[in-house]
């Protein structure tokens, strides 16, 4: 047998890495960045094509912008266009679909809410989920629903059960309990305009501040803590106000069952708000500016130039000073960068413990797991599967970390995100055929210490007159019931300056 050269064993090998590289397919599924720069950058913007007028204009096109338009409707009031700059609305509830399922985005689940959830349980009934006080089952998270791979297996329940002791189990229990306190006192509710004042010493502490000073040590209370304010607010428990990390755990009413949930996440409640509002959306119409006309407002596209008595700006409050000439400052909302991967798997890889769950989370990790998007599947016998990989970037400076997610190519982010599945799945990377990945620069608000009591989160909240704010960054959690209220909200204060009431 001849021998190989130096040269040819590695061509050979570049050629066999090659390979292996290319036998995951994917790419990024996002553009908003390049467009939100634009804004940012202050480029010149083409003069709109047209000119109309308008009473009202909804600017942006998520769930607190789509909740508005779906209550100035039942509101009878319909002389209103609603802007979005993506090509479908949703927000941080868009999905993806392919050959195998749909699936999540972003945002792939609303709690059941509970009886005092008003708004959004009427929505729920509207919609069909909730019939005489009862949940349709097919629309409630099927069983099993959660996992934690821990100490080399998987374990039912995220809570950390293998390896703890007497000890972490105390500290759980004493946790639980003063959670109970917490939801007892009323100021932790959802929407959270509902509760008590929040206690103004909680909000200037950090959740990892107050955890030591209740004494709670335990190694796994811990990564239980960060891992809740990773998932609800992408941000440590050190950089997340103790308020807010409170609240995780104290302002859900007990459930049942639940949480609702979909292959296609909460895109899911986006489809069904558009079967009712779609007249009304302009999809791919970026504002990039608005001014102050009189006693209304005049909003800028590049397809046309709107004038309008008021504009309910439901885009993100961080936007606001680049867009708005005279609006107050935004609140001092420090933004948290996600990245969100979709994993097409031809089969299931080998694992110990547990079965395969709705939501499977990895002790450790950076990242926050995995949803099985197959999971709500009718079939008998599943062969291929989506699964939902998210991945809240919570340390270091955000705008630096911002850069990493947008500079960063994409086969980078491919075996990171491997690499860490491989800890549970070593056979992973055999099992998948394709990965996409969207990248969120502005994920969600912080709430911080203190953002809660600022003036300037106030200042949002309190807008009267030709510019009103309903995007959830107003309330600093980043979920569907509170996008829904300040959606509601700006809707009736139009309405009420309308003379519509």
């Amino acid at each position: 047998m001849s021998a190989i050269s130096r040269r040819g064993f590695a061509t050979a090998l570049t050629g066999l890495v090659s390979k292996a590289e290319t036998a995951i397919q994917g790419s990024f599924a996002d553009r908003t960045a390049e467009m939100g720069h634009r804004i940012r950058d202050h480029a010149q913007f083409p003069a709109p094509k047209q000119e109309l007028r308008v009473p009202l204009v909804i600017v942006g096109g998520g769930c607190a912008g789509l909740c508005a338009a779906y209550r100035l409707l039942t509101h009878g009031f319909r002389d209103f266009v609603l802007l979005e700059m993506e090509d479908a609305a949703g927000g941080n509830a868009r999905h993806g679909e392919n050959e195998v399922s749909s699936y999540p985005w972003a945002a792939h689940y609303l709690p059941v809410p509970g009886p005092h959830a008003t708004w959004v349980r009427e929505m729920c009934e509207e919609f069909g989920l909730l019939r005489d006080g009862r949940w349709d089952e097919m629309h409630l998270c099927h069983s099993p629903q959660e996992r934690l791979f821990l100490h080399g297996r998987w374990q039912e329940s995220i809570e950390p059960d293998i390896g703890s002791n007497k000890r972490d189990h105390e500290q759980f229990q004493r946790f639980q309990r003063l959670i109970a306190e917490a939801k007892a006192s009323g100021q932790y509710t959802i929407p959270m305009e509902r509760g008590a004042p929040a206690n103004a010493a909680l909000d200037r502490i950090s959740f990892l501040q107050w955890m030591r000073e209740q004494k709670f040590d335990s190694e796994y209370l811990h990564w239980y803590a960060d891992y809740a304010t990773r998932d609800d607010y992408g941000a440590r428990a050190a950089d997340t106000s103790a308020w807010a990390g409170i609240h995780y755990f104290a302002a859900r009413e007990p459930e049942e069952k639940g949480p609702l949930t979909w292959p296609e996440g909460n895109a899911w409640l986006v489809r069904k708000l558009m079967e009712r509002v779609r007249p009304h959306v302009r999809t791919g119409q970026m504002v990039n500016r608005i001014e102050r006309r009189g006693s209304g407002r005049r909003v800028w596209t590049a397809e046309a130039r709107y004038d309008c008595d008021a504009v309910i700006f439901a885009a993100p409050s961080f936007l606001a000073p680049y867009l708005i000439e005279d609006g107050p400052k935004a609140a001092p909302l420090v933004y948290s960068p996600w990245l969100v991967a979709n994993l097409t798997l031809d089969r299931l890889p080998e694992e110990r413990g547990f079965t395969l769950c709705w939501d499977n989370v990895l002790y450790g990790s950076k990242a926050l797991g995995y949803v099985n998007a197959t999971h709500q599947s009718l079939r008998t016998r599943q062969h291929r599967y989506v699964w939902t990989y998210y991945w809240a970037l919570a340390d270091g400076d955000p705008r630096a970390v911002r850069r990493t997610l947008i500079e960063r190519p994409w086969k980078e982010w491919r075996e990171l995100i491997l690499n860490d599945l491989q800890r549970a799945h070593p056979d992973i990377r055999a099992c998948v055929s394709r990965l996409d990945i969207m990248r969120f620069g502005h994920a969600m608000p912080r709430p911080s210490p203190g953002f809660l009591a600022s003036a300037g989160r106030k200042a949002l909240a309190a807008q009267e007159g030709s510019l009103l704010y309903a995007h959830s960054d107003v309330s600093g959690l980043s979920l569907f019931e509170e996008a829904q209220y300040r959606g509601y909200r700006a809707a009736d204060r139009f309405l009420k300056r309308a003379g519509r009431a």
